[in-house]
């Protein structure tokens, strides 16, 4: 008798904590890591590296035969994939978390789906699950997992597409579906597919794409939401399932105005998402990093891409700009993590950075200043300014403002010497001597919270 009071007070206890996870507000989930991942790598691997094009775009803008597509599947051969070695160098480069293409608007999966044969494991060489190997060397090196999945199709005989496509229904098992029509076919294949992916990796994080092709109604996007859930309470949807997504994903232009809430920007490297070799337009390394900054400062996290090549590996090119990045965040760890959005505009000419507890404020100094460095509006007394990851100590002084109406004046802070300046953008330190006050006009004292 005792056995089954224990088993039905355990049994209360699992029902609860379940509603409890039920209840996570959207605050809550992008709290337990999103907010503070800071980097994130994208990863668009598929078999437009093939031939080097545009990936699923070149069908579209009919600048490729669907069959010529599609051939490229023969050298997509994965031979040289690594997924230890990734996982690694993004662990090492202080990346939080990574997002894989697990099927892009062509059709391919890159699992073994049960519901449609165009994937790699049937049509390539590789002959094998290459999302598996992926998540399972991310979650050893503690890292989050996120899945890309297009939510169109343009394999799927039941999505209509503008461009010549033959019929495809070989590649998409459909039986006893006769009695549901095009559309629910096709949602009940989204379905089943995701379910796959949730079912075998369980990611952290769901980012779609192609929502702009049809309503929310027809995507049935608060449902799919809801599923996703009930699946997992602690999941994360991008911006891109209609309205229900819990951040926002601006796309290769920075936001010159810091976006509102939880928000994330992707970024290729040059001009194309996937392996393009053509395309030699690179970002300069001090781009790439700086970018990274206005991002991070602004509040989000910067989802840098990369674009592998068929046979599994990463290019020079690629290789050499995450190293960079990597080298600077780690020389600049302290300002990077466990930090926040900065400064309101007009205190400071530049990112800044606060400390959670809003002690330290992080300057950033894209060129060299002449002269001083000028920081406004700073109630607090300051307790001392150095360079991060340089450690050299600034002199600073104040001039102006008007102690008797909370007026503060402005800080003038030492120039570093040339050898303490970081090649691509440097990091002052300035500690207060409690959380901070800022003077915004009006003789009044305010805080930031």
């Amino acid at each position: 008798m005792r056995y089954f009071k224990i088993v039905a007070i355990l049994c209360f206890f699992l029902a609860n904590q379940a509603t409890a996870q039920e209840k996570l507000t959207k605050e809550e989930r992008l709290g337990e890591w999103f907010n503070d991942a800071k980097l994130g790598i994208f990863m668009h691997w598929g078999y437009y590296g093939v031939n080097g094009i545009g990936e699923s775009w070149s069908m579209y803008h009919k600048q490729i035969t669907y069959d010529d597509y599609m051939a490229q599947g023969k050298k997509f051969t994965a031979k040289n994939y690594d997924p230890e070695a990734w996982a690694k160098l993004f662990k090492k480069i202080g990346a939080r978390y990574a997002v894989l293409t697990t099927k892009h608007h062509d059709g391919v999966a890159l699992w073994d789906t049960k519901v449609s044969k165009l994937n790699v494991v049937d049509k390539t060489p590789a002959k094998r699950d290459l999302v598996a190997p992926l998540v399972d060397a991310l979650r050893k090196e503690d890292l989050k997992v996120g899945l890309y999945y297009s939510l169109i199709d343009w394999s799927h005989p039941d999505y209509d597409v503008v461009f010549p496509r033959p019929d495809t229904r070989k590649n998409y098992p459909q039986k006893n579906q006769n009695q549901l029509s095009p559309w629910q076919r096709f949602l009940r294949f989204n379905h089943d597919q995701m379910k796959e992916l949730h079912d075998q990796y369980h990611p952290d994080l769901w980012w779609f794409d192609g929502d702009w092709e049809q309503s929310s109604e027809a995507w049935q996007a608060e449902s799919t939401k809801d599923t996703l859930l009930k699946w997992n309470p602690n999941i994360i949807v991008n911006s891109r399932l209609k309205t229900y997504g819990d951040y926002s994903t601006p796309e290769q232009g920075v936001p010159v105005v810091r976006p509102d809430g939880s928000w994330e920007f992707c970024m290729t490297m040059n001009d194309n998402w996937g392996y393009y070799p053509s395309d030699t337009n690179y970002k300069p390394i001090s781009q790439i990093i700086r970018t990274f900054v206005e991002v991070i400062a602004s509040g989000g996290n910067l989802l840098l891409n990369i674009g592998p090549k068929p046979d599994g590996t990463i290019g020079d090119k690629e290789m050499e700009r995450l190293e960079a990045l990597g080298e600077w965040v780690n020389k600049h760890e302290s300002a990077v993590f466990d930090t926040k959005a900065g400064l309101p505009y007009g205190h400071f000419y530049g990112p800044t950075l606060l400390n959670k507890n809003e002690t330290k404020i992080y300057l950033a100094l894209f060129d060299t200043p002449n002269n001083y460095i000028s920081l406004k509006g700073i109630q607090n007394k300051v307790k001392s300014i150095k360079v991060v990851g340089n450690g050299q100590e600034l002199s600073f002084e104040r001039n102006g403002g008007a102690a008797w109406n909370n007026i503060p004046g402005i800080l003038r802070i030492e120039v570093p010497q040339a050898k303490s300046l970081d090649a691509n953008v440097t990091i002052l330190e300035v500690e207060l001597e409690d959380p901070l006050k800022l003077y915004r006009g009006h003789g009044q004292a305010v805080e930031l919270n």
